[in-house]
């Protein structure tokens, strides 16, 4: 069959995808693109906020009417928080998350005397989306190591959509690090919904720094990347280890959503000011050269001027090289939907072009920094806007162009860099 998967939301999602993606070939089946004409459309759901569950009921609409006749199936958070909501006409059928089986079974067409199928996931003890061998467009490979999440932040619904924090065991994890340096990765990025959360459900329990120790011991692949953790997770003993080895890329994404003690308490996050500037300057002592991202949330539910000043003067302080800013949107079943004092869509829009602003001059203002210098760059294809030209990242998540053949695509190769154009850097190669 011609199946189209299309996805929307984070890394987890896109991970999941690319493992149903993965079997599906597996048993003979074409995986073509959204606009391409499909027997079967699968639409990987969000659920983040209220405007990514109308995306997602667009998308399922919009499949209908490629093919009248197809068959059009919608998983992922949205069918799992709302399932009667994504059972819209158009919609075949709706399964939730942890149902992998039961969801390749409504893709084959297999019959089912329920058209929704989805489990209450605060009971679930296993990760079931495991597997995936290939990454349209990617070079890097993604590897999932835990599921859900047990925090309850203020403003998210990932706990009610993912369920409980569950972790796969770090014999698996190796395992499945073996099997895409197999299939000719060389750098893989750790991902989960709360990475740090890693461990603390398995029988034996252990930490993602342990995890981490394990995967460092064996070395299975030249360059793992971590991704998003929060702040209190971000210790002294890991830094120290993304420093000192080299297998380690020297790149953390760590989301603050604040820099005021009274949004963050609002947020229910389990950290302060005074927290975030220790861990800033534990950053700078370890990794100086590293990038460093970051999350943050604009016009918050009952965020005042001042606050926000807060806010802005933090993030210049910390030693943070890039945003990405989410101007709040209502996610309906949170508490902080349920505030009464929700900010103005024009305060909101103005206080995230504001903090666009900052990251952007932060960004350039990192990657200035690495004029003259050397990279190791992970080579990912060539510049469409520059024939003759390759493209890739460096170890501490620089974007780097530099005139070369595509032989070089997925190679490390090191780079010397010239220029500096934005957040670009432009370099040649250093002959090895």
């Amino acid at each position: 069959m011609r199946i189209a998967v299309t996805t929307l939301g984070c890394k987890v999602n896109h991970y999941d995808s690319a493992s149903i993606e993965t079997r599906l070939r597996a048993e003979g089946h074409e995986i073509v693109a959204f606009e391409a004409g499909a027997e079967v459309y699968v639409v990987n759901s969000c659920s983040v906020t209220d405007r990514a569950d109308a995306e997602s009921r667009q998308l399922a609409r919009r499949a209908r009417r490629f093919n009248d006749q197809a068959r059009v199936v919608v998983t992922g958070c949205y069918a799992q928080t709302d399932p009667n909501g994504a059972a819209l006409p158009e919609v075949d059928h709706v399964v939730g998350l942890n149902r992998f089986d039961d969801l390749i079974g409504a893709i084959r067409g297999e019959r089912s005397e329920h058209r929704i199928l989805v489990n209450d996931l605060r009971t679930a003890r296993r990760v079931d989306t495991l597997g995936a061998e290939v990454f349209t467009g990617q070079t890097r490979a993604f590897l999932k190591v835990q599921e859900g999440c047990d925090l309850f932040c203020s403003f998210c619904i990932v706990p009610f959509s993912r369920g409980k924090s569950r972790s796969v065991p770090p014999r698996k994890v190796l395992d499945q690090l073996a099997m895409l340096a197999d299939r000719g990765f060389v750098e893989v990025v750790l991902t989960g919904v709360h990475l740090g959360g890693y461990g603390h459900d398995l029988d034996a329990a252990i930490d993602l720094r342990r995890l981490v120790e394990m995967i460092v011991e064996h070395r299975p692949v030249p360059r793992i990347r971590l991704s998003s953790i929060d702040p209190p997770e971000v210790s002294r003993e890991l830094l120290a280890m993304v420093r000192d080895q080299d297998v380690l890329c020297e790149h953390l994404h760590i989301p603050v959503q604040a820099g005021a003690d009274g949004v963050l308490q609002r947020m229910r996050r389990r950290y302060g000011a005074a927290a975030l500037r220790e861990m800033g300057e534990e950053l700078a002592r370890y990794l100086p050269d590293a990038a460093i991202g970051t999350d943050v949330i604009a016009g918050f539910p009952g965020e005042t001027d001042a606050e926000f000043e807060e806010t802005v003067a933090m993030l210049r302080e910390l030693p943070i090289t890039y945003f990405h800013v989410f101007p709040y949107s209502i996610r309906s079943g949170t508490t902080a939907a349920k505030r009464d004092d929700h900010l103005p869509p024009a305060v909101i829009k103005a206080r995230a072009h504001r903090l666009r602003e900052l990251g952007v001059e932060k960004r350039a203002a990192f990657a200035q920094r690495f004029v003259g210098s050397e990279l190791e760059v992970l080579v990912e294809g060539e510049e469409s806007r520059r024939p003759g030209w390759m493209s890739g990242y460096s170890r501490n998540y620089q974007r780097v162009e530099f005139c070369a053949s595509m032989e070089l695509v997925n190679r490390e190769v090191r780079v010397r860099i010239e220029d500096c154009r934005g957040d670009r850097l432009v370099g040649v190669r250093v002959p090895a």
